[in-house]
């Protein structure tokens, strides 16, 4: 599916249970939220390339008819019915794979950014959960995404964006879609700007009426893995490697990860509340399962900080390269998931050691970086030496956010 990160989740691989000697211990979770209706500002570009689309004096072509009777009807911002629903099943799925977690006297820590469709996808969360196991853990911290908060893009004012590579990228992709859908609706003058507006319209329908939009017919499939990769390259040049100071604003949340996974308490400069991080009630260390609900942004660049899907060669603005790992549909779709599992492993001698694996959207990550072995198990020590960047608060990249 190439709708970048307008894709429904779907898992990237099949699961792989840890070898039979390991025993999981404990599970972190990162997740985006759900579906969702187009933000305001896309919302905005949506109906002017509708209107224009509508006002063709006739169509040639009678996939377009159905725009005679077509009214846009989509709201803004918050969770589709869909998206609500992902957020359950996520929640149920939890219950299914970790069983030996699940007790009513360790019930998950669940955290939320402020955004209203995170908090719902949290609570939502919760209700699978619930659903699953007659428990309902709370929603017991919601961080305000205009002050510190390891789970929303908001803390580093230097970075750049996006905006010169995916127009680099426009300008190379819809010239000729725009010349085709203008022969076949003379009159309608779409823009470059207007094709992506109206390719977007595909996802944004058919998650919001769980049918697939007739938009989608208007485009083929080469069309759909164009438009794929300019999400690949909004993630790659905003958050991303391709951003001087995109992975650095995912290394509040790596350093609570770590602290997690030790047992002992959150060192960090960067992106934490200080506050609620300090405190065994907002950020306890004895629970077996946490559930963190963000956005893709963030997830993004905390992937980064992490050293995952890192590229050998930057993504070129007007070439893509079919080889590339790095493909917004498959690290953030929306309901996009990064787990990270902790296990302690027998070593055939009668001790255990402690180990971690890390799946994103359910495809076992490599972790050379830390000396993998061939099922994805890092020696936990191993683990906490190799974030070395976010340990030492991004190597003084956090400074220049504010420079």
């Amino acid at each position: 599916m190439s709708w970048a990160m307008y894709s429904p989740y779907f898992p990237a691989a099949e699961y792989r249970e840890p070898p039979a000697r390991c025993e999981i211990t404990q599970v972190n979770i990162i997740q985006r939220h759900g579906a969702r209706f187009p933000t305001s500002g896309a919302s905005k570009g949506i109906i002017a390339a509708v209107t224009k689309l509508k006002s063709a004096t006739h169509y040639t072509d009678t996939k377009f008819d159905f725009l005679k009777n077509f009214t846009y009807a989509l709201g803004t911002d918050d969770l589709v019915p869909f998206g609500a629903l992902q957020s359950m099943q996520s929640g149920r799925n939890v219950v299914m794979r970790y069983p030996e977690l699940v007790s009513p006297k360790d019930l998950p820590f669940v955290r939320s950014s402020s955004g209203q469709r995170v908090v719902d996808s949290a609570t939502n969360w919760t209700s699978g959960w619930f659903l699953a196991t007659g428990e309902r853990p709370p929603l017991s911290v919601i961080l305000a995404e205009d002050r510190n908060d390891t789970l929303d893009d908001n803390m580093c004012p230097n970075a750049g964006g996006s905006d010169v590579q995916t127009e680099a990228w426009i300008n190379v992709f819809t010239p000729p879609i725009a010349e085709r859908l203008n022969a076949k609706a003379p009159g309608a003058n779409l823009t470059f700007d207007d094709v992506y507006s109206l390719m977007t319209l595909c996802p944004f329908e058919t998650v919001a009426t769980e049918k697939l939009s007739r938009f989608c017919d208007l485009f083929s499939r080469d069309e759909f893995r164009q438009f794929e990769y300019f999400g690949d390259l909004d993630k790659y040049y905003n958050t991303g490697y391709g951003q001087a100071l995109g992975r650095v604003q995912g290394v509040g949340y790596v350093n609570e990860l770590l602290a997690r996974l030790t047992g002992t308490p959150v060192r960090d400069n960067t992106q934490t509340n200080r506050t609620l991080d300090s405190s065994p009630i907002t950020f306890p260390l004895n629970h077996s399962i946490y559930a963190d609900f963000s956005h893709d942004n963030q997830m993004i660049a905390i992937y980064a900080a992490i050293g995952l899907f890192e590229q050998a060669v930057a993504l070129d603005p007007t070439t893509p390269d079919p080889k590339r790992n790095w493909l917004a549909s498959k690290l953030v779709p929306f309901s996009a998931k990064m787990v990270t599992e902790k296990l302690v492993c027998a070593d055939g001698k009668g001790k255990g050691k402690e180990y971690v694996r890390m799946l994103v959207n359910d495809a076992l990550q490599p972790l050379k970086f830390c000396g993998a072995d061939k099922d994805g198990l890092c020696e936990l020590q191993a683990f906490v030496k190799s974030q070395a960047y976010a340990r030492s608060d991004g190597a003084g990249d956090f400074e220049k956010c504010f420079d």
